[in-house]
């Protein structure tokens, strides 16, 4: 390859980056995206970012899903593609490739506290003590029954151990689209499941995609949209047991009520000590090329991550998020400001 070519192709990367620049410059209001369980800690910050820096417009928060929001990030960098990806999961290795193979190198993993998973029904509804191979028995598409694998049998919860409610079996579970979904088969269905041992002979290749593969009579039903939607199931239907965020609960603890899993009620004193066994941390991550560009998506950032705005005694913690140590808080604030990359 001549000399004269290898400039002419650095002359038009050049030109590509220099018009996403432009593109990104163009937009003035900063573009969020993504996690359901993110999204009302990211809506009170973006209204909060507003009103103490006038500078700045509100940031526009949206919802669509952990996924959807990193698959949204990762399209590329301009004006047409969101600054921010809200997610209740850490980002895959086949995102950040997706990402970079469109542009975007600089992703800044942003951690802002941790939450719970939790089992709700209605409060009028029966009360829950589960364990996890509870869980994973009543969504499996087969289970082991005298020492065979059968269709699933189980169509009430008593059927399954009789200190459970005698009750229809009906789990509202996160959609693929959800981190929580992620989260809830890993520490969840997955622990359960591999206490049997007719799993345990399986071969470590073959126990995952059986631990996972789900009944399909209708007594789980996958949730595409967010908590809401979960929550009109549970109204609609009074033997709905549904999974979401301890957030999201608290913001709704006259409607629904808890199960305990494992023994051990979902609370932030029990989530921050560990005890409760489903937690999880939750993320945004920033577009490193916008920052410069977009008017305030550091400050945004840097926002976000103050004691002030999401430590203790903070309207987060109120808002049910589980606030990160002081540690780890300045180490995210350093990462931001050093535009440390994933």
């Amino acid at each position: 390859m001549t000399l004269q070519t290898l400039s002419k192709i650095a002359l038009a990367a050049s030109l590509v980056v220099g018009i996403n620049t432009a593109q990104a410059a163009s937009r003035d209001t900063i573009q969020i995206a993504g996690s359901s369980t993110v999204l009302p800690f990211s809506s009170i910050v973006a209204e909060e970012f507003g009103q103490s820096f006038a500078q700045f417009r509100t940031p526009v928060v949206g919802s669509g899903g952990s996924s959807g929001g990193l698959r949204q990030f990762c399209q590329g960098v301009g004006a047409n593609t969101i600054d921010i990806a809200n997610s209740s999961r850490k980002i895959r290795s086949s995102e950040i490739s997706a990402c970079h193979s469109n542009g975007v190198k600089q992703i800044i993993e942003v951690k802002i506290g941790y939450d719970g998973i939790v089992f709700a029904s209605r409060n009028d509804a029966a009360i829950f003590a589960l364990q996890p191979l509870h869980v994973f028995l009543a969504q499996a598409a087969k289970v082991p029954v005298n020492g065979k694998m059968i269709a699933n049998p189980y169509s009430r919860w008593s059927q399954i151990d009789k200190a459970l409610p005698d009750q229809e079996i009906l789990l509202a579970i996160p959609g693929s689209n959800h981190g929580t979904r992620e989260v809830y088969e890993e520490k969840v269905v997955l622990p359960g499941c591999k206490t049997l041992p007719i799993v345990k002979a399986l071969a470590k290749s073959e126990q995952k995609s059986f631990c996972t593969a789900m009944r399909t009579d209708g007594k789980v039903v996958e949730i595409a949209g967010d908590y809401t939607e979960t929550l009109a199931r549970l109204t609609a239907q009074k033997d709905a047991l549904g999974v979401f965020g301890l957030s999201f609960y608290e913001a709704n603890r006259d409607r629904i009520k808890v199960a305990t899993v494992s023994g051990v009620e979902p609370n932030l004193e029990s989530i921050l000590s560990g005890e409760y066994p489903v937690s999880r941390p939750l993320y945004f991550y920033i577009k490193g090329e916008h920052i410069g560009i977009i008017p305030g998506l550091e400050e945004f950032a840097q926002y976000f991550v103050s004691d002030a705005v999401s430590g203790f005694d903070s309207q987060l913690e109120q808002a049910g998020l589980i606030p990160l140590s002081e540690e780890e808080r300045s180490t995210i604030s350093r990462n931001i400001r050093q535009k440390v990359a994933l």
